[in-house]
């Protein structure tokens, strides 16, 4: 292999890899964006979405997407269970910030262990879909597999309709006019509560989404949760908390810098911490922190 095609894989490979960090950071950052809440969760809603993709999919009938619509739908539901029947509760208290990461973090050991009690503490592995399978030729000696351009593809597409059913829909403009003043939504006779539930339903069900298109590129356990989610709030911070545009800047810095990082030993693991130090010392508020997006 030549050093151009060396190059080459390496930076697909952490395209790809940013790709998957974007569709769970960018949920965690709709859900911080708008409700203020540093979900914990996060993380294991996305490795039940991993599962449920693979239970679907393993199925008489099933294939890869009837398993990601499943995800997505089951992650939704217990996205909502979640906010409206627990997290709603906590809303205005003293200890707002403390009490919701303790209970999202509670709920992690729950769901963790309840995954672990179903299906065992062994690693899953999933096929790509047929379909999906190959790879798409640039040139004779560079190619990506069609299974990561379309996790790529999958990623750019799900940022392209959150900034533009934010910027153009009414839904949207509410949406943020919530997320920068509560209390003048309440009184414009907005259902907060109500927007509350459906935003964390759509940040789960982007988890959900994420796991699902990320089963067939990694081994899935019980403890994907907390693999991920710290990958995510990496990515979140270097960003910018609430950006959108930042968490795709974000996850793409950080999927290249464990990519071109894996050839040094542990390089892979602390590029992606150096980066996050870097950037909280020279800006604090991430990358685009501040931003509208």
């Amino acid at each position: 292999m030549s050093f151009h095609s060396l190059v080459f894989d390496q930076i697909i490979t952490g395209v790809s890899i940013g790709s998957r960090l974007f569709l769970v950071a960018v949920g965690l950052s709709l859900i911080f964006g708008v409700l203020d809440v540093l979900n914990f969760s996060h993380g294991v809603l996305y490795m039940v979405g991993a599962y449920m993709a693979i239970v679907v999919m393993g199925t008489a009938f099933g294939n890869f997407a009837l398993g990601v619509v499943a995800a997505i739908v089951v992650v939704a539901v217990i996205g909502g269970i979640l906010e409206a029947g627990f997290i709603r509760r906590l809303y205005g208290r003293d200890e707002e910030e403390l009490d919701q990461l303790l209970l999202t973090f509670a709920f992690v050991l729950i769901i963790t262990d309840g995954v672990r009690a179903v299906f065992g503490s062994q690693s899953r592995l999933v096929s790509a879909p047929e379909a999906l399978s190959g790879s798409v030729q640039f040139t004779s000696s560079l190619a990506i597999p069609t299974y990561r351009a379309f996790v790529i593809v999958m990623a750019i597409v799900v940022l392209a309709a959150i900034l533009t059913a934010l910027r153009y829909t009414n839904i949207g403009r509410i949406v943020r006019a919530t997320s920068s003043d509560r209390e003048m939504a309440r009184l414009l006779g907005i259902n907060v509560p109500k927007l509350y539930t459906g935003v964390f339903i759509i940040g789960a069900a982007l988890a959900g989404l994420g796991g699902a298109l990320a089963a067939p590129m990694q081994s899935v356990s019980p403890g994907l949760g907390n693999q991920v989610i710290v990958d995510a709030f990496v990515v979140v911070v270097i960003g910018g908390l609430g950006s959108f545009v930042g968490a795709f800047v974000g996850a793409m810095i950080i999927g290249l810098l464990i990519a071109l990082g894996s050839g040094v030993a542990g390089a892979g693991v602390l590029f992606p911490f150096l980066a996050m130090i870097v950037v909280l010392v020279w800006r604090p508020t991430g990358l685009f922190g501040g931003a509208e997006a």
